[in-house]
């Protein structure tokens, strides 16, 4: 999740929390969900991946809060999404039919203010290899603040709480050390838990993890021997080496001028990376060596881009529509070389 960095107006805006300016822009209708409709991508790239057969795959109700977040991708070509005010998780089938799974409860008397958003919001979602669905809950609140399981029948329990001033983010499962981790966007930290559940603990407070006044690390993925983590204020790429006993190295950086970055993930080609960058409704290739190019922008329906997540030769995009737009989606396009 990456709201923008507040100017001028959008200051008072930002006092009131960003959930309170989601509100006010869910007046307008929302978008049906809709069968596949082609979306155009840029016809000219220089070498690296590029993308063809862009899709919007589903729309989502932006009036009910469903204002896409974060990808779990799951067996046979479907995903689980997280709504941020809505605070649900749904399944998107790969025909686009949109279930919801779970919606996390209300603190009690429907209070609670997170750091930043103000309202409670779902952000991270994941899914184990044996099928577990877990998503995070920024309550404002502890006893409901931290990474929640959600059973097949819908049902949502705490495993895994995270203090009440934390904005847990990304959440991904390392399992290869059987664990949780969650970056912490406004505390500039990497959280780390048992994936049986149990008492977090910091996994890395690297300076390049810290927010310059906003959000700080925002999405994370594993990959190459290392935890790789976007820093939303800073517009940086990092990567931060896993040491021989599962610990945390000096983090590196990767990618520069990504201001407003949210998600990312790893395109298969060696470290070249798709970043969705929400303030500016872009989704961008990085190359190796840092090199940028937008591959899609507002002109192909780009509206707060959010998240991307990769299977295969497939790369899968959520628009929030939170800055821009009221017509959030998920949308689909084949990974090609070029």
């Amino acid at each position: 999740m990456s709201p923008q960095r507040p100017t001028g107006l959008r200051r008072r805006a930002t006092a009131l929390g960003l959930a309170a300016l989601l509100a006010a822009a869910t007046a307008g209708p929302a978008a049906a969900p809709a069968a596949l409709a082609a979306t155009p991508t840029h016809p000219d790239h220089a070498a690296g991946t590029c993308l063809g057969d862009v899709l919007v795959l589903a729309h989502f109700d932006r009036a009910a809060g469903q204002v896409a977040e974060s990808i779990a991708l799951e067996p046979g070509g479907g995903v689980v999404i997280g709504m941020i005010p809505a605070r649900q998780m749904v399944r998107v089938a790969r025909d686009g039919a949109v279930q919801a799974l779970a919606t996390l409860p209300l603190p009690p008397g429907g209070g609670g203010t997170t750091p930043v958003v103000g309202s409670p919001v779902v952000t991270g979602v994941a899914r184990s290899d044996s099928g577990a669905l877990y998503v995070l809950y920024s309550s404002g609140r502890g006893g409901l603040t931290g990474i929640w399981q959600v059973s097949r029948s819908g049902e949502p329990r705490l495993v895994v709480p995270l203090p009440a001033d934390t904005f847990p983010n990304a959440l991904v499962i390392d399992g290869r050390r059987d664990r949780f981790l969650v970056t912490d966007s406004t505390g500039g930290r990497i959280w780390q838990a048992p994936l049986r559940g149990g008492a977090a603990s910091v996994w890395s407070a690297d300076p390049a993890l810290a927010p310059g006044g906003f959000f700080g690390a925002n999405g994370m993925k594993i990959h190459d021997g290392a935890v790789w983590a976007s820093n939303s204020d800073r517009g940086t790429i990092v990567r931060i080496p896993v040491t021989g006993d599962g610990g945390s190295g000096r983090a590196e950086v990767r990618a520069t001028g990504l201001e407003g970055i949210d998600d990312f993930d790893f395109t298969g080609r060696g470290t070249e990376i798709l970043a969705a960058i929400n303030q500016s409704s872009k989704l961008v290739r990085v190359s190796a060596d840092g090199a940028q190019e937008t591959l899609l922008d507002s002109e192909d329906g780009m509206q707060g881009t959010t998240a991307v997540a990769v299977r295969g030769n497939r790369a899968y995009v959520t628009n929030g529509a939170n800055l821009a737009g009221n017509d959030p989606t998920l949308m689909l396009a084949e990974l090609r070389r070029c």
